[in-house]
């Protein structure tokens, strides 16, 4: 490197106050402020290390890779994951608070009924338990044709086979009968819908 003399160094104009440090460049004095290392700078490809706190809410990235996070409670509307998903505590996977609901059957065991939640209880209809299978229609709004539906007994003196005969878009079917009980009685069946896709 030449050694320059100091004479032979640009002369520097006034700096305002608010600079961190000035620099001289080609006569001219660069302000180098708070705001420019601080509020609104640019780092390219910096190695940042353990980053202690901040905000990351303003970021326009949608590729962000974040390796093995503490994430704690978080919200959002939707989770794509290319892996398996597991719970390793003991509130398991399910349905938050809401997103159930229930609903009871009137005048017959074959009446239809109507609840759009993904995951509920039907109360049947009080009359008597029989081994003969009988069909009824549960309309639901968030139920897709090629969506699983999960059933289990869930009360009752009687105990029932569960089936569901059929999935459409907005509704299933769901036959049931007892294994010999005739008990009159307002047996209640759970009910979990499993969003699934054709391909």
């Amino acid at each position: 490197m030449a050694t320059i003399a100091i004479s032979a160094l640009p002369a520097a104009t006034a700096a305002v106050t608010t600079d961190v440090l000035p620099i001289v460049q080609g006569g001219t004095t660069k302000q180098v402020t708070n705001a420019l290392l601080f509020t609104n700078a640019t780092l390219v490809a910096p190695a940042l290390g353990t980053v202690a706190s901040g905000n990351i809410s303003a970021c326009t990235s949608t590729s962000m890779v974040m390796v093995t996070p503490v994430i704690g409670a978080a919200t959002g509307t939707s989770l794509t994951a290319t892996g398996v998903i597991a719970s390793t505590g003991t509130a398991g996977v399910g349905y938050a608070t809401g997103a159930g609901g229930a609903v009871t059957q009137i005048t017959s065991r074959t009446t239809g009924v109507t609840l759009n939640k993904t995951a509920g209880a039907i109360t049947l209809v009080s009359a008597a338990g029989s081994a003969t299978a009988a069909t009824f229609v549960v309309t639901n709004s968030t139920v897709a044709a090629t969506d699983v539906i999960i059933l289990n007994q869930k009360s009752g003196t009687d105990l029932y086979d569960l089936l569901v005969t059929a999935v459409a878009a907005g509704s299933f079917n769901i036959t049931f009968r007892t294994t010999g009980g005739t008990t009159t009685e307002q047996p209640v069946f759970n009910f979990a819908v499993i969003k699934g896709v054709a391909a």
